[in-house]
């Protein structure tokens, strides 16, 4: 849930979308959030002006997202009833002017971000679609304080698939250290921070007797399970014998270790 900068309304004015040098837009916190080093360095790049924005005026599935926009914000407010305002709005944050998104949408019944997105059928899931698209939904809920998003998602299949995501507030740190660097011209590192991994509806009952792999490993749970209950019992009456002014505690082979935050910890030592 947005926090900082929560309290102040969005900010919907007219910015221009192709000087991208001056802010950071919902396409850009993918890269930031990303696993490639080369993507976020040229972004980095982009973002100084030393080399020109990508251009994805020929790249086919983006236009495809593009021209499939319409239909697929008109086939989500039949199903669901709801109806999505400030169609293509561009906004800032109130308070981190350097945060921008061109809505595709507001749902007007509950203030949630509305995406749409095209994608291919082959070995599609909402799990695989939801994380590609988490970093741009969160950023796009930062801008304007929402609560959550709606993924409106048509496949190339013929499959229309919605998926709600609630914000988180881990997305604002990447973006703010790579804003730092855009402006003191040190180059960014990957900043570890994953993204918030998507609580999807379960609806599915699924049997897995066909599995070789769920079958090893369902044996190896139930040999297992006594001694892990057995371990989880001996961790909780250990942690209760650690005196609160212990920073740490040892012997007979374990150690304790209590964190600034208080969590103790274990670790099996030398009984020597």
């Amino acid at each position: 849930m947005p926090t900082e900068g929560a309290e102040a309304p969005c900010s919907i004015i007219t910015f221009n979308p192709s000087d991208r040098r001056a802010f950071i837009g919902g396409s850009d916190a993918r890269i930031i959030m990303g696993h490639d080093q080369d993507d976020l360095t040229r972004l980095w790049r982009e973002k100084r002006g030393e080399i020109a924005p990508q251009d994805f005026a020929q790249n086919l599935i983006v236009q495809l997202g593009s021209v499939t926009e319409d239909l697929n914000r008109t086939w989500y407010q039949r199903a669901s009833g709801a109806t999505v305002t400030d169609i293509q709005k561009r906004v800032r944050h109130p308070v981190h002017r350097w945060m921008a998104a061109t809505l595709d949408g507001i749902v007007a019944e509950t203030g949630a971000v509305f995406e749409a997105k095209f994608m291919l059928p082959w070995a599609f899931s909402e799990e695989a679609a939801a994380d590609k698209h988490m970093a741009q939904l969160q950023h796009n809920m930062w801008v304007i304080a929402a609560r959550s998003a709606v993924l409106s998602i048509i496949t190339g299949g013929g499959k229309w698939v919605e998926i709600k995501v609630h914000a988180d507030p881990l997305l604002l740190t990447a973006e703010k250290k790579f804003w730092r660097c855009v402006q003191s011209g040190e180059a960014p590192q990957l900043f570890g921070i994953e993204p918030p991994r998507p609580r999807l509806a379960a609806i599915r009952v699924v049997d897995m007797s066909g599995s070789n792999a769920w079958a090893e490993f369902a044996v190896l749970y139930r040999k297992t399970r006594s001694a892990a209950l057995e371990h989880e019992r001996a961790k909780t009456e250990l942690k209760a014998l650690v005196p609160e002014d212990a920073k740490e505690a040892r012997g007979h082979g374990l150690r304790a270790k209590r964190s600034k935050a208080g969590a103790i910890s274990f670790d099996v030592i030398d009984a020597a």
